[in-house]
């Protein structure tokens, strides 16, 4: 069965690779990608039992939530490896979660490349499309600036590029990119279990668990990008790769996260479904893509109802994964809120 409800009784796993771990700081300045995260105290405070086994800066979220055994840097801090003895592990390093309501999205222009950065950001995409010849160039939107506009608003400037414009990620010592903008769903089920979907092979991040969604695409000739226009973005995205349809004035913007490589993530809250519907609705989409000789984007979904359940699924998971599902399960924004 695709469709999986993990069980209540996890183990905890020491760290499978170390070495590959380090506290990512997303603090980059506007010298770097234009971010500016106005008021410290906005950032959402997530209460908890956890413990972290390092000093954080007091504007990151609180280490109150749990990450994915399985991924890079399960269970470590700073490039420390997990001692077995912590049942819970802190949030990732660099993970930002800020309670907003309302977007504005302002167009800018993509910083030009310097003809260096060009021949970089060609050789490694290249690479990557011999390893993996499913990817491809399409456009898509970056984030050029974040600044408050009120307690739970914000604009957001925003770059026309493509996708080959994020190879310039693996560039040592590169920091020339703008972070990357895209939108997720919290799908959740009517006992308040949220679905979560593990990402294809045929995909950029195999195997890797995440919400529905993906990168936002820039509009077409005579449209706008703003809040009505990404929301239906979101709609299309759940619809697609869970096959759940639904209006997009159902979804409601509930949060914004920035983690891995300073990406902007834009989360929408869908109404409460039965999981009978949920996961009937994804076997029937992922049976018509595979009919099409198509390969699903998404391969599983899971229902968790806290963020230690996701430690349960083997397999990375994206950065965000854990606060989200922590936000949701332990202190949920209703529609009315």
């Amino acid at each position: 069965m695709a469709c999986r409800v993990p069980s209540r009784t996890r183990t905890t796993k020491p760290c499978a690779a170390p070495q590959a771990c380090s506290a990512n700081s997303s603090g980059a300045g506007p010298g770097l990608c234009g971010l500016r995260w106005l008021a410290d105290t906005q950032a959402l405070r997530v209460p908890g039992p956890w413990r972290s086994t390092g000093e954080r800066r007091a504007r990151r979220l609180d280490p109150a939530t749990t990450h994915a055994s399985g991924s890079g840097r399960a269970g470590c801090e700073s490039g420390q490896p997990y001692d077995g003895r912590v049942t819970e592990t802190p949030v990732p390093a660099g993970v930002d979660l800020f309670d907003i309501h309302r977007l504005r999205l302002s167009e800018v222009q993509a910083p030009q490349l310097s003809p260096e950065d060009e021949l970089a950001r060609d050789c490694v995409w290249n690479e990557a499309v011999r390893a993996n010849p499913s990817l491809f160039d399409g456009p898509v939107v970056a984030c050029a600036g974040v600044e408050w506009e009120g307690p739970h608003s914000i604009v957001l400037f925003w770059a026309r590029v493509t996708y080959r414009y994020y190879a310039l990620r693996r560039v040592p010592g590169n920091t020339s990119w703008l972070p990357s903008l895209f939108v997720n769903v919290v799908q959740p089920t009517d006992d308040g279990r949220v679905l979560v979907a593990r990402m294809s092979s045929s995909t950029a991040a195999p195997g890797r668990w995440q919400l529905p969604g993906g990168s936002v695409e820039p509009p077409g000739e005579h449209q706008v990008l703003d809040e009505v226009a990404v929301r239906r973005h979101a709609a299309r995205e759940l619809a697609e790769e869970t096959g759940v349809e639904l209006p997009p004035e159902e979804l409601s913007l509930w949060a914004v996260t920035r983690g891995e490589h300073r990406s902007i993530g834009l989360v929408f809250l869908a109404p409460p479904r039965p999981e009978a519907m949920l996961c009937e609705r994804f076997e029937e989409a992922t049976a018509a893509e595979r009919a099409m000789g198509h390969e699903p984007e998404l391969d599983r979904i899971a229902l968790v109802r806290s963020a230690a359940e996701l430690m349960d699924l083997h397999g990375p998971h994206v950065d965000y994964l854990a606060p989200v599902v922590y936000r949701y399960t332990k202190a949920p924004l209703r529609h009315d809120a």
